[in-house]
């Protein structure tokens, strides 16, 4: 009998275990879920954002939608994770997807977000509904060095010391000179500056590294889902070069905002609602 009742006991603990874990499984990013939709949206962020970039957007949608909107880990204040990668922040969405039974949602990533939604649609083609990618390329470095190709052991040990080595006037005064070349509303500029300044700086430095190493050319030919891909709007003087990349995806509607910058979602707001609008009613 008591045999027995040890074998219970183990039992029982070895299901607590479990059941902890499933509950406590850790994901490289915090969500917010909002609506209550059939169909759901994955909002996912671009380089050092918060998940607020979509506040507005999502104001609009999650009436009709059941909206997940992730800030990655190590951004806009959130909790840095060891080893944050590219690939394994891919692996995290799709997990969450799964693991949370959302049935064929639709990503709408910004920046370094579209290029994850990309990654994700391409290496999980029956995992997602649809995407819309907001100002994002499948290889960033090749739109300066076409011969670009993707390093496989790719050091980042430099970059992160350098942006280690900024202080903090540095790295503001840093982010301050570049945002006006990313963000044409001003009333945003410095909320968009201030997520930069709360990022982890080791998460900011390899991540910005690891994701201009990301070459999707060839994988996007996977993409089987549609596809709206939103472009800033300077963006149209570089077509050919724009397209190009996009040459083995099938499924992608190209569409060039009419005025701002690369925060699309701010500069041109009425026209990328639109958009946006018709894509998720068809």
């Amino acid at each position: 009998m008591k045999k027995y009742n040890i074998l219970i006991i183990a039992f029982l603990f070895s299901a607590l275990c479990l059941n902890v874990f499933a509950q406590t499984k850790s994901y490289p990013f915090e969500v917010l879920k909002t609506g209550s939709g059939k169909q759901s949206i994955v909002f996912i962020p671009g380089f050092a954002s918060s998940g607020q970039v979509w506040s507005e957007t999502k104001t609009v949608f999650e009436k009709d939608f059941t909206c997940y909107t992730l800030t990655m880990a190590g951004f806009a204040g959130v909790k840095p994770q060891p080893n944050p990668s590219f690939e394994n922040w891919k692996k995290g969405i799709a997990a969450y997807i799964k693991d949370n039974k959302i049935e064929k949602p639709i990503l709408v990533g910004h920046s370094m977000g579209g290029g994850l939604a990309l990654a994700i649609a391409a290496d999980y083609p029956d995992l997602i509904g649809g995407i819309v990618v907001v100002d994002a390329l499948p290889c960033l470095a090749a739109l300066s060095d076409p011969s670009f190709k993707s390093k496989e052991n790719n050091d980042c040990s430099p970059m992160v010391a350098q942006m280690a080595a900024m202080n903090e006037k540095q790295f503001y005064d840093m982010q301050k000179q570049t945002m006006p070349r990313l963000l044409e509303d001003k009333s945003k500029q410095e909320m968009v500056v201030d997520w930069s300044v709360k990022s982890d700086r080791t998460t900011f430095a390899q991540m910005y590294c690891d994701f201009f190493n990301v070459d999707l050319r060839e994988r996007i030919a996977a993409i089987k889902c549609p596809a709206l891909i939103l472009l800033e709007s300077y963006f149209i003087n570089l077509k050919p070069a724009i397209e190009g990349q996009y040459k083995n995806m099938k499924t992608a509607n190209f569409q060039y905002a009419n005025k701002g910058l690369h925060f699309i979602m701010y500069d041109d707001k009425d026209w990328y609602l639109a958009q946006l609008n018709a894509f998720l009613k068809s």
